[in-house]
C-alpha cells in the first residue's frame, strides 16, 4: 500500500482528493492536513510515502511547508493546486525549488468533462512519485584536471527524452552542466499541458546553461537546452536550426522522443548523444535505432534511480543502450563523450 497524506485547506477539495485516491486499491490515506503547519507535523509523525500539497493554505503555505518537510523529514511531495494569481511558470519554479517532484492542477468536480482524465493522472503521478528516493546528491561535471578547456570533438548534440519523473531528473542533470557546455541540448518531456513553460523557467533559474522553450527556426547554440513546447514535435534540422511541427502524434505522443532522436541522428550523425530517462511506456525506442545506425551513442538511466523504468527499460531490452547509468553519474558520462575522454 502507498501511504498518502493529503494537505488541503478546503474541506470540499480535500474530500474530493481523498475520494479519488482511495478509489485505487493500492493507495491508503493515512492523514489529512488543513494547513501547512499541520502538514509538516503530520509528515514527521506519520511518515507517509507521499504528500499531496496545496499551495494557498493558512499559517504556512504549500511552498513553505514543502521546504520545511524536505529539511526535517524528506518525503516525496506532489503539488496539487488550483488557479491562482501566480503564473504557472512561477508555480513550477517555486515548487521545484522547494523540493516538490511534480505539479498538477487540482481536479474539478465529478461533473466536469476533464474529471476522469485528471483523476487518472493524479493517481498515476502519486503512485509513480511515491517510489522516488528523495535524497540529495552532489553532482560534479568533471574534475578540473580531466576537463579540457575546449571540446575535442565538434558537431555534438545531446538529445533527451523523458516522461514520469522527468522534471526531477532534469532538475538533477542540467544544473550539473557547466556554463561553457560545448553542445546544444534538446529535450522532450511528457508533461501536463500548460506546465512546460514553468519547467523551463525553473530549470533556467537553477542552471549555469540557458534553458528555454524551443522556437521554430531558431539556431541551435552550444550551452543552451531547448524544451519542446506543448503539442509540438521538436526536431533538429540539418542546418542546425529548430523545427516545431503539428504532425500527428507518434505512439500517442506529441512531442515524441522518437521524432527528436530520428532528427538529431540525421542532422548530427555520430555526434549525437541520446539520453533516455525515467518514464512510462516505450517512447524513444524507434528514434534510438536511428541514433545507433548513424553512429551516435545512447545512455539509459538505470532502474534504481528511475521513477518509472519503462522508457529506459524498453531501450535496454531492444539492445540500444551503450551504457546504463545512475542519474547522478550521467553528467560525467556525457562529459567523457563530449570531450573524447
Amino acid at each position: 500500500m502507498i501511504r498518502v497524506l493529503v494537505a488541503e485547506d478546503s474541506g470540499t477539495a480535500r474530500g474530493l482528493l481523498v475520494e479519488i485516491l482511495r478509489s485505487d486499491p493500492e493507495i491508503e490515506i493515512v492523514g489529512q492536513a488543513r494547513d501547512g503547519t499541520q502538514a509538516v507535523a503530520l509528515t514527521r509523525e506519520l511518515r507517509p510515502d507521499l504528500v499531496t500539497m496545496d499551495i494557498h493554505m493558512p499559517s504556512m503555505d504549500g511552498f513553505e511547508a514543502t521546504q520545511e518537510i524536505m529539511n526535517v523529514s524528506p518525503t516525496p511531495i506532489v503539488i496539487v493546486s488550483g488557479l491562482s494569481q501566480m503564473t504557472e511558470s512561477e508555480t513550477v519554479a517555486r515548487a521545484l525549488g522547494a523540493g516538490a517532484l511534480a505539479v498538477l492542477r487540482k481536479p474539478e468536480g465529478p461533473s466536469a468533462p476533464s474529471f476522469a482524465k485528471t483523476a487518472r493522472e493524479l493517481i498515476a503521478t502519486v503512485k509513480a512519485m511515491s517510489q522516488v528516493k528523495v535524497v540529495r546528491h552532489r553532482h560534479e561535471w568533471a574534475s578540473p584536471e580531466r576537463r579540457p578547456a575546449v571540446a575535442r570533438r565538434v558537431g555534438r548534440v545531446v538529445a533527451i527524452a523523458t516522461s514520469t519523473g522527468g522534471p526531477a531528473a532534469l532538475n538533477c542533470l542540467l544544473p550539473a552542466l557547466p556554463e561553457n557546455f560545448p553542445a546544444p541540448i534538446l529535450v522532450v518531456q511528457h508533461i501536463t499541458p500548460g506546465f512546460v513553460g514553468g519547467l523551463a523557467s525553473a530549470l533556467d533559474s537553477a542552471c549555469k546553461i540557458r534553458v528555454k522553450l524551443a522556437e521554430h527556426g531558431e539556431r541551435l547554440r552550444a550551452g543552451t537546452a531547448y524544451l519542446a513546447p506543448d503539442g509540438r514535435h521538436l526536431r533538429a534540422a540539418t542546418d542546425r536550426t529548430v523545427v516545431l511541427s503539428l504532425e500527428p502524434p507518434v505512439g500517442g505522443f506529441r512531442p515524441a522522443g522518437s521524432v527528436l532522436f530520428e532528427s538529431v541522428a540525421q542532422a548530427f550523425g555520430p555526434g549525437t548523444i541520446a539520453l533516455i530517462l525515467t518514464g512510462m511506456g516505450s517512447d524513444g525506442v524507434t528514434g534510438l535505432r536511428s541514433v545507433r545506425s548513424r553512429g551516435g551513442r545512447v545512455i539509459a538511466q538505470d532502474e534504481e534511480s528511475s521513477v518509472v523504468f519503462g522508457m529506459p527499460q524498453a531501450a535496454i531490452a531492444a539492445g540500444l543502450a551503450d551504457q546504463v547509468v545512475a542519474l547522478e553519474a550521467i553528467p560525467s558520462r556525457v562529459a567523457g563523450l563530449i570531450f573524447g575522454d
